[in-house]
């Protein structure tokens, strides 16, 4: 698992009714769910199971190499599944036209608060089919 700070939330002292919320708000996830050095732009973000996400990530430096465009990755997806105050679940895809590295990933966000996991903070992990590219990796 990844521990992530969600930013706006005290996952230290919020139960995890509070952490899970934070998953689902677009503003919030457009804080939290981006890797340090980029900057996050939702585009959708319909947070119920079947729901659409389409999110972009920019480099800040102009030296970062993006997928989708010359400094931006995009993906899109969908909820695939909601476990109220447990986790999120998310089937994403990067918008990319490089046939080696599509491919859809299934992402496990966790609402653990820190009275749940000894690293203290909220984690998500990918459960499977993340390439080691993707910029879950490089955060």
């Amino acid at each position: 698992m990844r521990p992530t700070s969600l930013h706006g939330v005290d996952s230290d002292k919020s139960p995890r009714s509070i952490v899970y919320r934070a998953l689902l708000d677009p503003t919030a996830v457009a804080k939290w769910k981006v890797p340090t050095g980029m900057t996050s732009h939702g585009h959708l973000f319909d947070a119920r199971e079947g729901g659409s996400i389409r999110i972009s990530v920019t480099y800040d430096a102009p030296t970062g190499t993006g997928k989708t465009t010359a400094h931006t990755d995009t993906y899109r997806g969908r909820v695939a599944k909601l476990m109220p105050n447990d986790h999120v679940v998310e089937v994403d895809e990067f918008e990319i036209t490089d046939p080696a590295l599509r491919g859809e990933m299934t992402i496990t966000i966790s609402s653990l608060s820190a009275a749940d996991t000894p690293c203290g903070s909220p984690s998500w992990t990918a459960s499977r089919s993340v390439p080691p590219f993707a910029f879950w990796h490089q955060s």
